[in-house]
């Protein structure tokens, strides 16, 4: 068995007799890449934002006048008459929040550690915050990404399940679950034995081309 270190009781329980193939501690709640891209892209949708905030507050905030138009009617807002730039403001406001929302996030995520894994024959369980999660490996879809050198890496697998998201300028887009096993030890060695027992486990009759691990 891969990692024999100490388990939480709570996790130690849930294992009961199984057999364990690995046990591990991971570092990070999501590779670090992911937690990067969080960062960029609610640091540009910040920086659009600002742009919004310099051109109708920035005039106000110096003492002058706004001009703009709202539903093609022109408006003037000033300092001692602001109720025309209300919901603009409003709006702009209500975005730069999530801009700031998504980079709180993206740094919290960075150093979020990522809980206990404990792998046996027939399911993955994930211990974080006395919270157990036990997922059969029937349910992971064996797409799986592995990451970094042998001393630390990050492990990524894909599940059955997920969820469709809309694009504005195309087709839905289905979007699987991913479970992350981020700052691990024996990060490709743990993909391996993974890999196998989706397979032994896999669901889909032979031949389906379903599964393709």
């Amino acid at each position: 068995m891969l990692q024999n270190i100490q388990l939480p009781p709570a996790l130690t329980s849930s294992l009961g007799s199984e057999s364990k193939d690995f046990t591990v501690k991971a570092g990070r709640s999501q590779p670090l890449k992911k937690s990067w891209s969080i960062i960029l892209f609610g640091a540009f949708w910040t920086a659009f934002t600002s742009i919004f905030i310099v051109a109708f507050l920035g005039p106000l905030f110096a003492g002058k006048e706004v001009e703009f138009e709202s539903n093609g009617v022109p408006m003037v807002a000033g300092p001692g008459n602001l109720e025309p730039i209300l919901v603009p403001a409003l709006i702009i406001g209500f975005f730069t929040i999530i801009g700031l929302a998504m980079l709180g996030w993206g740094f919290y995520s960075m150093f979020r550690k990522g809980g206990y894994f404990a792998g046996t024959p027939l399911r993955l369980i994930h211990y974080h915050k006395g919270t157990i999660r036990s997922i059969d490996w029937e349910q992971f879809s064996g797409d799986i990404e592995v990451s970094g050198d042998v001393e630390k890496g990050s492990i990524s697998l894909q599940m059955r399940t997920g969820r469709m998201v809309s694009r504005k300028n195309g087709p839905d887009r289905y979007v699987p679950d991913v479970i992350y096993m981020a700052k691990i030890p024996n990060a490709f060695e743990i993909e391996r034995i993974c890999r196998k027992r989706i397979k032994e486990n896999d669901p889909t009759p032979p031949g389906t081309g379903y599964y393709t691990g």
